[in-house]
């Protein structure tokens, strides 16, 4: 049984005191496949060294998180379009819009994230979007950039069924994580009306931990949580959600 991560950040400062050996257990659980996304400069090299360890694990993403558009936007971007040049990656990501913590540089966000996508159809690279309280934003964008070669991942998708269909249309496919195991995470009422092959499997860890485990760090072994749930949703066995989910993500990234 292969289970793929599609989205981990495996860098992570919270991982710091025992990286290897939640990746080991990540590995032990059957997880085998880990796409890293990128946020911003600052962590490029530790992917590099990530990815020089576990060479047939880990596979990398470039890009700036909407988070991360701030003043310096313009060089971040120049550093995503020089790493793209030298190098092969697997997407384009994380990008998006977030207007959770921050609304001001919504108008720099927009620009960012359209100018990635272009970047992605540039490379023939899938899309790995980031959307947090931003839905009809992101959208927009989607819309204005509609084409046969933009697609990609809606990652840690959390919103409804008619969103979810709207993705969809748009060659996503729908990143699946803890919060189809929350109580309040609404997703889990209608995943199954939507069919298996536009679902991938991820875990955003250390962040959003499934249940048992909600409230605490995440990290990439979870992923086998998050089949489990979508096991009992879809009535399939676990082995079935594993190869499905991992052959739709080497649709997305090629590999």
């Amino acid at each position: 049984m292969i289970l793929t991560d599609t989205h981990t950040h495996l860098y992570s400062e919270e991982f710091d005191h025992d990286r290897n050996e939640m990746i080991q257990r990540a590995i032990d659980a059957g997880v085998s496949r880990f796409f890293v996304p990128s946020i911003d400069s600052s962590y490029t090299q530790k992917m590099y060294d990530l990815e020089a360890q576990f060479p047939e694990n880990i596979f990398l993403m470039m890009g700036l998180h909407p988070c991360y558009v701030k003043e310096n936007y313009l060089e971040e971007l120049v550093h995503v379009e020089t790493e793209l040049a030298k190098r092969k990656f697997y997407a384009i990501g994380e990008i998006g819009i977030d207007l959770f913590w921050d609304k001001s540089f919504l108008k720099q966000q927009q620009q960012v994230f359209k100018h990635q996508i272009q970047l992605a159809k540039k490379h023939k690279l899938a899309i790995n979007i980031h959307c947090r309280e931003a839905f009809d934003e992101v959208f927009e964008v989607l819309d204005s950039e509609k084409s046969t070669d933009l697609f990609g991942i809606f990652h840690c998708f959390t919103g409804d069924f008619g969103q979810a269909e709207r993705a969809i249309d748009l060659n996503m496919k729908l990143g699946i994580g803890g919060v189809a195991t929350f109580k309040n995470g609404k997703i889990d009422q209608f995943l199954n009306h939507i069919d298996l092959k536009h679902i991938v499997l991820e875990t955003d860890s250390p962040y959003l931990a499934p249940v048992p485990h909600r409230g605490k760090r995440n990290e990439s072994s979870y992923t086998k949580l998050v089949a489990e749930k979508l096991a009992q949703i879809y009535q399939l066995p676990l082995e079935e959600i594993a190869r499905i989910t991992t052959e739709n993500s080497k649709v997305i990234f090629g590999i």
